[in-house]
């Protein structure tokens, strides 16, 4: 069955308000254009949402999914899915993981019933060839969405957690041109190691959409509902749909 719709938010821990704390409103904006980007792939159709996100190495998680946000801090713990006997399958998710499941979990649970979940990595240094071959082989037996989480350059100023670095701005302003125009060339045109000099989290997962969506076929609009660094790490949250 096609893939439908996806969506792109970043995972900074301090999306989550009891992690920011008295800093919470400084990403209300973010928060409320990640949850109209979620909300999107609910109104799409898709019996089932798959996250994809970066870590250390590529693994399809078991279902169901549970973390925690105390190593940022503070004791939130994140729940998708569950089994008749309580049995958890994947603890200690990946941050990027950790916030998808987050950001699912603040739809209504009156919203979500049939919804059926799933879970992937993707490591972060995956060649973009690997990312493609992984995209394409994605699919489900019913109508499915992505959840693509993943975070642009972190040299956005000297304050950045990879200082400044003058590449930086134009890098980001290419991937926000890429998510509003659905430009799967382009996001499949990123360097690895430019994006990894840059520290982005986010090339591989946007990588995996991209080929994804090329194996779907058809026509793609994309929106980007927002695109800002208030950190010095670029955040990008986006729509694809079909035309």
């Amino acid at each position: 069955m096609p893939l439908v719709a996806a969506a792109v938010c970043p995972h900074p821990p301090l999306i989550v308000p009891e992690v920011a704390g008295a800093a919470a409103p400084e990403l209300d904006d973010l928060r409320a254009a990640c949850d109209a980007a979620v909300s999107r792939l609910f109104a799409s159709g898709a019996r089932s949402i798959l996250v994809v996100g970066a870590d250390d190495r590529g693994a399809d998680l078991e279902h169901p999914f549970r973390g925690s946000f105390a190593p940022w801090g503070v004791p939130v713990e994140v729940r998708l899915g569950s089994l008749p006997d309580g049995r958890v399958g994947s603890d200690d998710l990946p941050l990027s993981l950790l916030v998808g499941a987050w950001l699912l979990g603040r739809r209504p649970a009156a919203g979500t019933g049939g919804m059926r979940w799933g879970m992937k990595t993707v490591g972060s240094d995956e060649p973009v060839e690997a990312c493609a071959a992984l995209g394409a082989r994605l699919g489900s037996d019913q109508p499915w969405a992505l959840l693509v989480m993943g975070d642009g350059s972190a040299c956005r100023g000297e304050k950045a957690p990879g200082h400044a670095d003058p590449r930086a701005e134009a890098y980001d302003a290419g991937v926000a041109r890429a998510l509003a125009d659905a430009d799967t060339g382009a996001l499949l045109g990123l360097d690895p190691e430019m994006s990894a000099q840059l520290m982005v989290a986010g090339r591989a997962p946007w990588q995996v959409l991209a080929a994804a969506a090329r194996s779907a076929g058809g026509d793609w609009r994309g929106e980007l509902r927002y695109h800002a660094a208030p950190y010095g790490v670029a955040y990008f949250v986006a729509s694809w749909e079909r035309s």
